[in-house]
């Protein structure tokens, strides 16, 4: 995988007088019932597939108003008896959680990667899509605590094997109805490879490790247009995303980033230049990576990228992009330059820092509530054997957290945040959302061979807003801008699928606001039409349906699941 052979250098201090906020992540999933192992191959990884983990997904599938937990599972290329699972983990409320996955008609899927989820069928239950190695599927929410595999019947169904690993749904034509979007990694069959260990097999700092992802087939991009009547068809070619067969293709990450009020996406690759697509508003996509700035480094370089989010960091309006990279290398901040182009602002930001771990999964996100998206990043080696080989590496890796000071710089916290962030792992998909209903985002990450952990932030933390957008029809609205605004503060971000590293997080959009009791919230539906709802009362859910404005808002209670009416349905 590709490096740049960069140090670790420290961050950047904090200027005289300011003082970072009191944080500390502890980890509650064992106490919340997560005891579900992720398998991912054999422990010793002799093929590159199975070190690039899985995904998970945070979804309310029986609408009950808690987010429940999906955990993708993989396999093994020497199969196991029984064969690994999925596991769907129903929320029952402080955060407690029960394993439903025989209950909800689940089990084992194949070699499962990714995540994503949508109602694309606009029925209002949430349904979700898992890449695979072998035949991704598409699980259908029956409504009655059940999914069903429709994959065949919607139109998804490749007969061809094929690597499929991030996804995202994505109201691209702006229809009323979600399309999909599958990343596709390497062409990859274990009968083609050396595996870890062969005369064959391939050199890593001296170590004999597996090979991949360079030196093997790359792979192209999927757009599957839906056609109204929840049936898909390939459109990939047609749109401009049927990219040539030579990219390595991880997390697939939506959002408007050029403010057009139109749907774009950028794909994290491994190993080559990541993509991104400009949506042409005329049913196809322009791929602009290199242009726009996302491909590469600074240097000119191409990375690998696994993990990808978009936020507007720095609060001009404009989203920016954070994505996560092999070790050997700092990840990588591109910063909006607000016409349609972004500028690799890594170093001066404060956040090339850490070169030794191998960053996974990642999101922005506020942890103390001031108004100001902070960063997680998840790590985690993909060698085991790595422990003990003296390359200055290991196996498990902490953790990292980035305080954003607000002046459009990150502080290194990771040394300062409690155990959760300490705590080492072998980490790859995360997911952030507010599991308890308090107004606070938790982080749920997988770790390989191992349960996944639930950070729960216990430090001191401001008010907040939790955001449900809802379009006509009753779905979560993908693609829409809501801006939150509190004095001469003014705040952004979209109701996205897919993301972090080939998972899935809150639609729910959560927005901190420091000191502030009230704020002025503008929803900018995906058709083009914007709605506004002043003075707003901070420290609540509010779900607001296009067209019939706020329909239910309900106070967090701190340290339950419960919420309180403030107003009820409107």
């Amino acid at each position: 995988m590709a490096s740049t052979g960069a140090k670790d250098r420290p961050g950047l201090p904090l200027p005289a007088g300011m003082k970072p906020p009191v944080v500390d992540f502890r980890d509650l999933a064992g106490e919340a019932g997560l005891k579900a192992v992720i398998v991912s191959g054999e422990f010793k990884q002799n093929y590159l597939v199975e070190g690039t983990g899985t995904g998970v997904a945070l979804l309310d599938y029986d609408n009950d108003g808690l987010l429940d937990i999906f955990l993708v599972n993989a396999d093994r290329i020497k199969p196991l008896s029984p064969p690994p699972a999925v596991h769907l983990y129903r929320n029952l409320g402080g955060l407690r959680f029960e394993d439903v996955t025989d209950r909800a008609g689940l089990g084992h899927t194949g070699w499962g990667q990714g995540v994503c989820a949508g109602d694309f069928d606009n029925d209002g239950f949430v349904d979700l899509f898992i890449g695979q190695w072998g035949h991704s599927l598409l699980l259908r929410n029956l409504g009655n605590g059940k999914f069903r595999d429709e994959t065949k019947d919607r139109g998804l169904y490749q007969p061809a094997s094929r690597w499929s690993t991030g996804c995202a749904f994505i109201d691209y034509d702006r229809d009323g109805y979600l399309d999909l979007v599958v990343a596709n990694y390497v062409d990859f069959q274990p009968s083609d490879v050396s595996k870890q260990g062969d005369p064959e097999a391939c050199d890593w700092k001296g170590l004999s490790v597996p090979c991949g992802p360079r030196g093997q087939k790359g792979e192209t991009m999927l757009l599957y247009r839906n056609d109204g009547y929840g049936h898909f068809s390939d459109v990939s070619k047609k749109a401009g995303v049927e990219v040539p067969r030579r990219y390595y293709g991880f997390t697939v990450l939506t959002g408007d980033f050029d403010n057009d009020g139109w749907p774009d996406f950028y794909v994290a690759c491994d190993s080559t230049p990541s993509l991104m697509f400009w949506n042409k508003r005329d049913g196809t996509f322009e791929e602009t990576g290199v242009v726009a700035g996302v491909a590469l480094n600074e240097d000119g370089r191409e990375q690998a990228g696994m993990g990808a989010t978009a936020a507007d960091y720095n609060g001009d309006g404009y989203l920016d992009i954070f994505k996560t990279n092999f070790s050997s290398d700092t990840s990588t901040l591109y910063r909006s330059t607000r016409d349609g182009g972004f500028l690799d602002v890594t170093a001066g930001s404060g956040l090339a820092v850490h070169t030794r771990a191998v960053k996974w999964g990642t999101g922005f996100l506020d942890i103390d509530q001031d108004g100001w998206k902070d960063l997680f990043v998840a790590a985690g080696h993909i060698y085991p054997f790595v422990d003990g080989s003296g390359v200055g590496e290991t196996f498990k890796q902490p953790r990292e957290l980035f305080w954003n000071r607000g002046d459009g710089n990150f502080f290194d916290m990771s040394a300062t945040s409690g155990q959760g962030i300490a705590a080492q792992h072998s980490s790859r998909g995360i997911a952030i959302g507010d599991l308890d209903n308090d107004g606070e985002m938790e982080i749920v990450v997988v770790n390989l061979f191992e349960p996944p952990s639930l950070l729960k932030n216990f430090g001191k933390k401001g008010n907040s807003l939790l955001i449900r957008a809802l379009t006509v029809s009753g779905r979560d609205a993908i693609g829409s801008r809501v801006t939150v605004t509190t004095g001469a503060h003014k705040q952004i971000d979209e109701v996205r699928s897919g993301g972090f590293h080939i998972s899935q997080g809150d639609f729910r959009v959560h927005f901190g606001l420091g000191q502030a009791v009230k704020a002025d919230i503008a929803i900018r539906w995906l058709g083009g039409k914007t709605e506004t709802f002043p003075a707003v009362d901070a420290n609540q859910l509010v779900v607001i349906r296009q067209g019939k404005g706020i329909i239910e808002s309900r106070r967090f209670v701190k340290g339950s699941s419960r919420m309180l009416p403030a107003g009820g349905v409107r």
